[in-house]
């Protein structure tokens, strides 16, 4: 009888530090690789979230009998329709806004002199309180918006690759019934995490619309009743906010709150903070985050988070696509892998956490009650 050879060694398992920090160096080269290629990976990204957001159209056409090209196209022309309507409206609201802003250059001089001689009181030098002072004209504040937004070649390479993207993206949807399909046969876990995506992503797309066309039209009517103006432009910016989880608030506040105060002074500024302070924040501190969160499974901290990390790897439209972003390296990362499921929790994913927080909540109402009854406790009584 032969002997059996021992086999090879298994090859012995990194130690926890050494897999944290390849994995930590790992992220770091995709997070810079990611933000050298923003100009290409954000529109096709975008192209891809308004794609998954219309497939349930071509797919109910589809079902009722369109056939498959007729529903295509339906789809393609259903966000053609929605981009040329949010640039239009886009491109009119920056027309207002700069035609606006020159109407308030007396009072714009005369703030940047108070806050200039206010920083000169607590010791900033002369040079600071003439940067601050030259920097609060109309020809910097509008410099400084259409740098946020970009150059117009920027923008309209943009727009052609999220155009071309959208064509492209729709064609190859028909095929990815049958593409899933396939894959579920030998990777049914990658399958069903894209698919958590799609739906989860498209809940998010769709609540959030709902409420932030809500909030844009109540802010609207709001301002107008303050006579603030430019009330329609801010009410469209408190729209685009509300996609920007937990800071979109802050950002929509400052152009109303700052011409409130420049057309009506110190009375039409507090109710600017008053409208957009108790109505705003509770759509957004307590509504949205409830409807969100149910829609996604992502904790508040984790959101916050997500929209300063995207911002800083992508600019600003970043910050719009915060939530689908991290719910892709989300799918990817854990909900592929059934082993490391269960750190879907960690992301705030309450599913598998429901019976223990039943319970706790059943223990604290149980001692509530023994003590408004002046009772021994269950432990007390077990003792």
């Amino acid at each position: 009888m032969v002997p059996e050879l021992p086999g090879p060694d298994p090859r012995p398992a990194l130690p926890r530090s050494t897999t944290l920090l390849l994995a930590l160096g790992g992220a770091t080269v995709a997070a810079f690789g990611i933000a050298a290629i923003r100009g290409v990976f954000t529109p096709v990204f975008l192209a891809f979230v308004l794609t998954l957001c219309v497939h349930p159209l071509r797919s109910w056409m589809h079902r009722h009998g369109v056939p498959r090209g007729i529903a295509t196209t339906t789809s393609i022309a259903a966000v053609f329709a929605l981009l040329l309507a949010f640039g239009m409206v886009l491109v009119s609201a920056l027309a207002q806004f700069s035609a606006l802003l020159p109407q308030f250059a007396p009072q714009l001089d005369r703030v940047g002199v108070a806050v200039a001689e206010t920083l000169a009181a607590v010791g900033f030098g002369a040079e600071q309180t003439d940067g601050v002072r030259e920097g609060l004209t109309p020809e910097r504040i509008i410099g400084f918006v259409n740098g946020l937004l970009g150059s117009v070649t920027t923008v309209v390479s943009a727009l052609v690759v999220v155009l071309t993207m959208l064509i492209l993206m729709a064609v190859d949807g028909s095929r990815v019934p049958a593409l899933l399909t396939f894959l579920t046969i030998h990777r049914p876990a990658l399958v069903s995490a894209f698919i958590g995506f799609g739906a989860g992503v498209r809940r998010y797309m769709v609540a959030t619309t709902v409420l932030g066309v809500a909030q844009g039209a109540f802010n609207w009517l709001v301002l107008v009743l303050l006579q603030v103006p430019g009330a329609l432009l801010w009410g469209l910016l408190s729209f685009i906010c509300s996609f920007i989880p937990n800071v979109g608030y802050f950002i929509a506040i400052v152009p109303p709150l700052f011409f409130g105060f420049l057309s009506g002074g110190w009375p039409t500024a507090i109710g600017v903070i008053i409208v957009y302070g108790v109505i705003n924040s509770a759509i957004q501190s307590v509504i949205q985050p409830k409807y969100i969160g149910n829609a996604v499974s992502l904790s508040e901290t984790l959101t916050f988070v997500s929209v300063l990390f995207w911002a800083l790897i992508l600019g600003p439209i970043g910050a719009i696509l915060a939530v689908p972003l991290t719910l892709l390296v989300r799918a990817v990362l854990i909900d592929a892998d059934p082993s490391t499921g269960w750190r879907r929790a960690l992301t705030g994913d309450k599913s598998d956490l429901e019976e223990i927080l039943r319970d706790e909540d059943n223990e604290i109402r149980i001692r509530r009650a023994h003590w408004r009854a002046r009772l021994p406790s269950p432990r007390e009584e077990e003792a």
